[in-house]
């Protein structure tokens, strides 16, 4: 699933989480807006989520997921996959078009409505249509530089600014430390 839509870019070092998205908003091959914010904080400020998809249907994943965050404790393996049941097995739920990130200080998750719970083995997690480009730029600056994970996802996502139409240079970054 691959979403003409936005880039979404989760990165962890050391003890610091940082999730970004671009602003753009698209309708077709139509900008409708510039400065959206993709970037929520959930269970009291704790978790971090990002959606790439269908605005709406996010928001509706959105809720569903911090509803299963606060009844399984803020355990956000648990809630991924109770969300993903539910969205497998919901007629309703079947139909929404979003892919989500969510990340607390432990772990990046890739949740999508095909039942994918991911979780990488190198703290670089992407969603959207800039998702390869944000993954290997932020790759690359890990390696190679000593700048924090906020950083990497600004710059990571101002260099995918520059390649994918669907992305744009106003950037969110939310961090937990």
């Amino acid at each position: 699933m691959n979403f003409l839509s936005t880039t979404i870019l989760g990165v962890r070092r050391g003890n610091i989480t940082a999730l970004g998205g671009d602003g753009q908003v698209t309708l077709g091959d139509t900008i409708v807006k510039h400065g959206a914010k993709k970037i929520k904080r959930l269970h009291n400020g704790e978790v971090l989520a990002g959606f790439a998809g269908s605005v709406a249907d996010a928001l509706a994943l959105f809720d569903k997921f911090e509803n299963y965050l606060t009844k399984d404790k803020g355990d956000i393996i648990r809630a991924a996959t109770d969300l993903t049941k539910e969205w497998r097995q919901d007629k309703i739920l079947r139909q929404l078009d979003a892919m989500l990130i969510v990340m607390d200080r432990e772990h990046s998750l890739m949740i999508s409505g095909k039942g994918d719970i991911i979780e990488p083995d190198d703290g670089v997690i992407s969603i959207g249509s800039g998702s390869a480009y944000a993954y290997a730029s932020a790759r690359s600056l890990l390696r190679f530089s000593d700048l924090p994970a906020e950083r990497i996802v600004e710059e990571s996502l101002k260099i995918v600014s520059e390649i994918c139409i669907y992305t744009n240079s106003r950037i969110t970054v939310e961090v937990l430390k």
